[in-house]
């Protein structure tokens, strides 16, 4: 796979970047650094993660911290090969100050990743979603700091509508800030809210977008087909409730349409999500979860071929 180069900065990624959100269940921690070494031996080297994540055994206070540790084994002495992104700001423990954006803790997380992830800098680092109850000066002097320690390289958002991305860069420029480098939305062929407004807004300030979700959670690789009786051991089947859209009438109708547009190209519609998607301007590499190497084999595949290596 061609590399391509993150907007303003010295990182070159793949156009595939492996997300590790169910690392810890159902991917254990074996399996995980199996698909992680897989995928770097297929030309992978772009990595996304989250202090919080640690698989479907997630609730809302847990500890997190699972998928950093196992990515971190996984990568250990193969780091300068790689590129990796984490993020703060989801809740990851039982008390109110477990999550923001606050200078202290967006401190006290970077220093927990960088711990668990084996690393003593962090290639990415995201604000997770933002939080009204910080002013955005501390928040982005927090990682000011944090880039001038040399504890990350650059930082990005995610989660951050057009408006609320639009005031961190004007307040960066009017304080002389670094900018954010990237911008991680939600976003697929049926979820394309944002090529109204963000995605514009970064093609016009060169933002890099890595989009999560592109997949729709499963149902643009065609697995459910069939939404009565989902495969075993995917979303639908282990985590049916963070899978709504099979319960929605419209998107399904509209996957019909995204189903008939891929025949007519003589795509599958894994084929024609991953190919559509990464022409969609400003979008840099896609965030995808897999649960076995064969799932790598057959994305790395598609991207290799469509782009002719």
């Amino acid at each position: 796979m061609e590399l391509r180069t993150i907007a303003n900065t010295k990182l070159s990624v793949s156009p595939l970047c492996l997300g590790t959100m169910t690392f810890g269940a159902p991917v254990g921690e074996k399996e995980a650094i199996k698909i992680v070494h897989h995928s770097l031996e297929k030309g992978l080297n772009f990595f996304d993660t989250a202090n919080m994540y640690e698989g479907y055994n997630r609730y809302l206070g847990s500890p997190g911290g699972v998928a950093e540790k196992i990515l971190g084994k996984a990568l250990k002495g193969k780091y300068e090969s790689c590129v990796v992104a984490t993020k703060v700001g989801m809740k990851i423990g039982p008390n109110q100050a477990d999550q923001g954006l606050s200078r202290k803790h967006i401190i006290r997380e970077c220093e927990r990743s960088l711990k668990r992830l084996g690393i003593d800098r962090i290639d990415l680092y995201y604000m997770h979603k933002p939080d009204p109850g910080v002013s955005m000066e501390e928040s982005i002097e927090a990682f000011d700091l944090l880039v001038q320690e040399g504890k990350i390289k650059y930082w990005g958002l995610s989660n951050f509508d057009a408006e609320k991305t639009k005031a961190v860069l004007h307040f960066c420029d009017a304080n002389q800030k670094p900018r954010p480098v990237a911008n991680q939305p939600a976003y697929s062929l049926l979820n394309r809210g944002i090529e109204k407004d963000l995605l514009p807004l970064c093609k016009k300030n060169n933002l890099s977008v890595f989009p999560y979700q592109v997949l729709q959670g499963g149902v643009l690789t065609g697995k459910y087909a069939d939404t009565e009786s989902p495969p075993k051991r995917s979303r639908a089947d282990l985590k049916p409730e963070w899978l709504p859209q099979l319960n929605n009438k419209q998107m399904l109708e509209q996957l019909k349409i995204l189903v008939k547009q891929a025949k007519e190209k003589n795509r599958s519609i894994l084929e024609h999500t991953l190919i559509e998607t990464l022409k969609t301007n400003a979008i840099c590499s896609l965030i995808v979860g897999v649960t076995n190497t064969d799932q790598i084999n057959q994305i790395i595949g598609i991207l290799s071929k469509a782009s002719g290596n």
